[in-house]
């Protein structure tokens, strides 16, 4: 018996007036297996099934239209197979929970359009430098519809009389299937989010149509020797902890058809154990791809887009499909969030639950993913401090280069706090889908700016990117992940890398620490490099918000902006005014929403503090303008940056309200002794605090060092020390 559409439910999830989903192919469509009765669903899933109908029905009133392609992404064309291909999975499940045959005409009369287009279609006409598809664009997009239709199909398959049935098989699904895996087969044996799309599309039509050799030849690959195809990226493109190494973007993006396929291989053939398969790689990857979110949003890292949250098609899918098969009460909490689930035997499973009260709150946590398939390419450390919804999270991004998606920013950090991103990461320049913007494609400064080390939070060298923004090379050199500390009240991570620059180590250790009389936890940050040969070092600061003061005086372009250079992102950066603060002025603070944020850096004088803002050199308005730092320094031997943000007071505008709008903090000092380093934090009332680190040390080793005369002691890879009054 084939099975892809979503699994019987258990017995015990099922009562006497709601029967199962029938298992769709090959059986009778009859009351007795097709769910015709009008049961009482629970909420959740009845709430869906409503906004099922309602878009089935729109799209049945409008009449089927199965144009011939000819847009890019956003134009005409290409949303109406979007549209068309979510009505045919939608249409399908409808006839199975309800048995009206209008939606199984519906889907069967749109196929029967697709066939009739399907064979006279070529390369796509707006094709740009993808690999181009039949009805979309790219490639990508066909695998994309042919996922979902061929589940709709599945559900109404059994249904059509003979002729149809194989005029359908033919001249749609093994014509899209043969497209993706023969014709495409340089991106169906690629290891990459396109390729598993790919191989998902074609082994569910496998499995509805019967055809082992499609099938094998999704799972192992164009050569059937397991070199690549679905089974090979489930090794390869995650690490051990779950981690996708293109980011939690296109880990988003990926999870829909790693989970759907892995469900359909489950159902047809158990013996795989698919969801056992690499330790339960796929349980793992769904439940880090939730963690890679604050505020229900995904860390934008690499090509993001920052519009994506869990609520997506993929995580409502992944969710209840996750749940199925794990029966985790952690992600009931998840879909109640989303407030959206599938109409599916999973997605009804999921919602019984619910409505049993079975939910239990999903464990955000500070944790660390390693990237890489072995887990040895470097990670990503999750900070997390307080309650959600407003707690802060760190999240300090030590990863591998992440293909071509990927951008050249190692060691890179973000920091989120009060609901908001307070230091940014752009993500990609893109609009997706917008035709005016491309067709929706990237955008020419996605490679001038949002790739290029000088729009992220980390050390660029001489105005240029790491890797000489070189991906090949980027590709063969990782960070190292030196330590990791998810202690309550002093968090960390520590990581390094040999290469990113010819003759240059860099180090970061970023530390999330509680202090006593301050309101919020504080995030210190050293920052280092050793290198032989002369450089400039820049080290930027995207920040979120308004400038409300700087303890410094600077130099101000007020009738005309200068660029600050000519490459490498430089060029998209107006300069607004400069400044070389002298020590103890180190600082500026900024509001954002009802919260002010103090970012404080030590300097000695030799720094050069430059405050800017992003859309320089865009003629065509595609770059946001947002606020940036950036300190600068020159010399030989390397450089050694360290700074402290501090989140403080409040700002209501309603009530006309404003507490601690000034730092706590009064002064900042430095020290360092090779890879140990302090700095003391003195706070307004004189009371001083120390955060030390060595983190290449072993556990207990003891330390010292000297910070304007004074000595100060620790043991171990990190410590908060309280130095009690300044004259103490």
């Amino acid at each position: 018996m084939i099975r892809l559409a979503a699994m019987m439910l258990s017995a015990s999830a099922l009562t006497a007036t709601q029967p199962a989903l029938a298992n769709p192919i090959n059986e009778s469509a009859g009351a007795e297996n097709s769910m015709q009765a009008q049961a009482e669903y629970p909420p959740f899933f009845a709430e869906e099934m409503a906004r099922s109908v309602q878009f089935v029905e729109e799209m049945m009133e409008a009449g089927i239209n199965v144009p011939e392609p000819v847009d890019q992404g956003g134009g005409y064309t290409h949303e109406q197979h979007k549209r068309n291909y979510r009505a045919m999975y939608l249409g399908g499940h409808l006839y199975r929970l309800t048995g009206e045959q209008k939606y199984a005409d519906f889907v069967r009369d749109m196929l029967l359009e697709y066939a009739d287009l399907y064979p006279t279609l070529g390369d796509h006409p707006a094709r740009s430098n993808q690999n181009s598809g039949r009805l979309f664009w790219q490639v990508l997009n066909d695998a994309v519809w042919l996922v979902n239709s061929v589940q709709g199909y599945e559900q109404i398959r059994d249904t059509l009389d003979a002729a149809t049935r194989e005029r359908i098989d033919t001249e749609v699904f093994r014509r899209a299937a043969h497209f993706l895996s023969v014709d495409s087969s340089r991106t169906f044996n690629l290891i990459h989010n396109h390729a598993t799309w790919a191989t998902a599309g074609v082994g569910m039509t496998g499995y509805v149509l019967g055809d082992d050799d499609l099938v094998e030849r999704a799972l192992m690959g164009s050569n059937r020797d397991g070199a690549t195809g679905f089974l090979r990226q489930t090794e390869l493109l995650f690490s051990p902890d779950g981690y996708y190494t293109e980011g939690p973007y296109y880990q988003r993006y990926a999870l829909m058809p790693f989970m759907v396929f892995a469900g359909a291989i489950a159902r047809n053939e158990p013996e795989r154990d698919i969801f056992g398969h690499r330790d339960g790689i796929l349980r793992k990857a769904l439940l880090s791809t939730i963690q890679q979110t604050y505020d229900g949003r995904f860390f934008p890292f690499n090509d993001a887009l920052k519009d994506k949250s869990l609520r997506t098609e993929e995580l409502y899918q992944g969710v209840a499909i996750g749940y199925a098969i794990t029966g985790d009460p952690t992600l009931l909490d998840i879909a109640r969030w989303q407030g959206r689930t599938v109409i599916s035997p999973e997605g009804l499973e999921l919602s019984r639950a619910l409505a049993a009260g079975e939910a239990e709150e999903f464990p955000f946590r500070s944790l660390l993913l390693s990237d890489g398939p072995e887990g040895d390419q470097g990670a990503v450390a999750i900070l997390r401090s307080g309650a959600q919804p407003g707690h802060m999270a760190l999240v300090a991004k030590n990863t591998s280069q992440g293909m071509g998606h990927g951008h050249f920013d190692k060691l890179t950090w973000q920091l989120y706090a009060n609901g908001h991103e307070i230091l940014r990461d752009y993500g990609a320049a893109r609009f997706l889908n917008i035709e005016a913007k491309a067709g929706g494609r990237y955008l020419p400064e996605n490679e001038s700016w949002a790739k290029q080390t000088i729009a992220h939070n980390t050390l660029a060298l001489d105005e240029t990117s790491h890797f000489g923004g070189d991906v090949d090379i980027a590709e063969q050199i990782a960070p190292r992940q030196v330590m990791f500390s998810d202690t309550p009240g002093l968090q960390a991570s520590s990581a390094l890398i040999a290469g990113a620059y010819a003759d240059t180590t860099m180090r970061r250790t970023l530390v999330m620490a509680e202090i006593p009389g301050l309101q919020f936890p504080i995030v210190v940050d050293f920052m280092s490099a050793d290198a032989a040969a002369s450089h400039q070092y820049d080290l930027p600061v995207h920040y979120t918000g308004h400038l409300m003061e700087t303890g410094f005086e600077s130099t101000s372009y007020t009738q005309a902006r200068p660029v600050l250079g000519e490459d490498e992102g430089y060029q998209h950066i107006w300069v607004d005014a400069r400044a070389r603060p002298q020590p103890g002025e180190g600082f500026l603070t900024w509001l954002f929403d009802n919260r002010f944020y103090t970012y404080r850096f030590a300097t000695d004088g030799q720094t050069e503090i430059i405050l800017g803002e992003t859309g320089a050199s865009d003629p065509s308005f595609n770059l946001r303008r947002e606020p940036l730092a950036i300190l600068r320094r020159e010399g030989t031997g390397g450089v050694r940056f360290a700074s402290v943000l501090e989140p403080h007071g409040l700002f209501d505008g309603a009530t006309e309200q404003t507490v601690a709008s000034r730092s706590r903090i009064a002064n900042l000092q430095h020290g360092a002794d090779g890879t140990h380093e302090a700095v003391i934090v003195t706070l307004l009332d004189g009371h001083q605090f120390a955060v030390a680190v060595s983190p290449e040390s072993a556990d207990g080793s003891p330390h010292s060092l000297m910070i304007d005369g004074r000595e100060i002691r620790w043991t171990g890879k990190l410590a908060l020390l309280d130095l009690g009054g300044a004259s103490e």
